[in-house]
């Protein structure tokens, strides 16, 4: 089935959040340590993914063009509200814990390359084995940053699963309309613009910065639209 991959990712951080909240009892020094490490590993796997660009100025294109838009829709804004929504719903000790988690966990879990490649995969070959690796690190993360940040975490399965299953029904009909060059050269451009996204993750992470990395992501689908004027040139 098209989406098994996808239903397995968002299963995992769901269940993979039930268990971080039975062992949330971890001394608040080593969950600073922990979310410290987390970060670094972050903004590194950010980094590897942003050398992968072969035309850096359509990353840089993308960025600006897509915080313009991303800032006129005002996504982080949005995201935050939702979040803000869920809390009074499902009610928190501390003001925005909720939010927070659901902000920070969605974008991780649905900016990177694995989320866009999975997906694509899936719906493209029927091959889900790139988002059972990623369902296998989401669960994982999930653990400690459920056990760090709080329940806000599992709430960002929902965005995973409407993200990622629109990319693998999308995918199904991609073939027909989209040159393999084109998709070829979209993949490495935005995994590089993922990439740059991945670090202003881990720096918001660490304290270090407040980036409005929400408000960036329309820059993934500005990189398409730079790609096939490229291509069509």
């Amino acid at each position: 089935m098209v989406l098994t991959g996808m239903l397995v990712n968002g299963l995992a951080i769901v269940i993979a959040s039930i268990i971080g909240l039975l062992v949330r009892n971890i001394p608040e020094q080593m969950k600073t340590t922990i979310m410290q490490g987390i970060a670094l590993a972050v903004i590194v796997l950010g980094i590897g993914m942003g050398l992968k660009s072969e035309q850096f100025l359509i990353v840089i294109g993308s960025l600006v063009i897509g915080g313009i838009i991303g800032e006129k829709i005002d996504i982080e804004g949005r995201l935050n509200r939702l979040g803000a929504w869920i809390e009074t719903k499902v009610g928190s000790n501390e003001d925005g814990a909720i939010a927070k988690a659901f902000v920070t966990t969605t974008l991780i879990y649905v900016v990177g390359a694995m989320a866009v490649l999975g997906a694509l995969d899936s719906g493209l070959r029927g091959d889900h084995s790139i988002l059972y690796t990623k369902a296998m690190l989401d669960g994982f993360s999930a653990i400690i940053f459920t056990s760090t940040l709080g329940i806000g975490v599992i709430f960002s399965a929902i965005p995973v699963i409407l993200y990622q299953g629109s990319i693998a029904l999308l995918a199904t009909q991609i073939n027909q309309y989209v040159p393999a060059a084109i998709m070829e050269a979209f993949i490495v451009e935005m995994t590089a613009t993922g990439g740059v996204l991945i670090i202003a993750i881990g720096l918001n992470i660490l304290g270090l910065l407040h980036i409005r990395v929400a408000n960036l992501l329309p820059s993934i689908v500005v990189v398409a639209v730079i790609v096939i004027a490229a291509y069509l040139i």
